[in-house]
């Protein structure tokens, strides 16, 4: 071996290490899930996510000061409300006095301009059979009428002060419904977080828990195959020609490849979405002394901004943004 050959020169103490790091890693670059259920009046643990609960809408805006202390980049809002509330439609959604757009309002009030403010576009947690969607006739999922509901909640987002609404639904079509809804009432400035690659995941099962899902069945007629690599490029080219201002993967860790794929094609900014079974897993390794938590928690958002993420939402965003501060 001569001279040339001992890329460990470069390895041997953590300042060369530092200063040669291919791949950064700062609070800017971690959103914050977060969930506001009605009629709490403090936190509800979440039993599969340890560490992670329902918020009040007092608890909601303490933890957001929080996160927006430790200098995280953003927060997504999930809402959660009452079995009652919930219908066919999902009409608490798009309610003015829903749970959802009543935390969007306190997140606004709270911390609005420290931090970007995302709300949660989809309607499954809001109806009473757990879909993303309005059903036809026949139970299946009517795509065309789900985008009309779709802009509804969109403008009730907007309205309540969200700054980036996420398109998680998977319908067809619906970045462009929505953005000519916003623009046609004067929302020119709402933007749209895509998530233009989401896959009919196993992983998402703790995320049911948490949000209270009525869901009886799959989602498998409209989130995408996991056996399919080129859909992504698909519903990415379509979703930026019908306007998307960031694009998403969803989950994150499981789908590094499509993640990189994604990134490579895409003209605007790329997330990806530590989700919740992600979470669980990395936890209950931990909490079993399996794994090293710290290291586990850094090297798994280490490894999505390496494969191409611009920003990750995880549920780790304010733990590890007051590491790195």
């Amino acid at each position: 071996m001569t001279g040339m050959d001992r890329p460990r020169r470069l390895r041997r103490t953590p300042a060369l290490r530092r200063l040669v790091a291919e791949t950064t890693l700062e609070p800017r670059q971690l959103v914050l899930p977060m969930f506001v259920a009605d009629g709490l009046t403090e936190p509800r643990p979440i039993g599969s996510m340890p560490g992670v609960a329902q918020h009040s809408l007092d608890s909601l805006r303490k933890a957001a000061v929080e996160a927006v202390t430790a200098g995280v980049g953003g927060i997504m809002l999930f809402g959660v409300p009452r079995p009652e509330d919930k219908d066919a439609v999902g009409s608490a959604a798009s309610d003015p006095h829903g749970i959802l757009n009543r935390g969007l309002r306190a997140l606004a009030d709270e911390v609005g301009g420290s931090t970007v403010v995302m709300a949660d576009t989809c309607l499954d947690e809001f109806t009473d059979h757990g879909h993303c969607g309005v059903l036809a006739a026949d139970g299946a999922v009517d795509n065309d009428a789900t985008l009309a509901r779709y802009v509804e909640m969109a403008l009730a987002q907007a309205e309540a002060g969200a700054d980036l609404l996420g398109t998680s639904g998977m319908m067809d079509g619906q970045v462009g419904a929505i953005r000519r809804g916003l623009d046609a009432a004067g929302r020119l400035d709402t933007g749209i977080l895509a998530y233009s690659a989401k896959y009919a995941s196993a992983f998402y099962g703790p995320f049911r828990e948490a949000v209270a899902s009525s869901l009886e069945g799959d989602r498998r007629t409209y989130q995408q195959d996991p056996a399919n690599r080129r859909e992504a490029i698909r519903e990415l080219e379509l979703d930026l020609a019908e306007g998307a201002d960031i694009v998403m993967v969803k989950p994150a860790m499981a789908y590094l490849d499509i993640l990189r794929e994604v990134a490579d094609h895409s003209t605007v900014p790329v997330a990806a979405y530590q989700i919740s079974g992600e979470y669980a897993m990395i936890s209950a390794a931990a909490e079993r002394g399996w794994i090293d938590r710290r290291g586990a928690i850094l090297e798994s958002l280490l490894s999505i901004r390496r494969a191409g993420a611009d920003f990750v939402l995880t549920y780790w965003a304010t733990e590890v943004a007051n590491w790195l501060s």
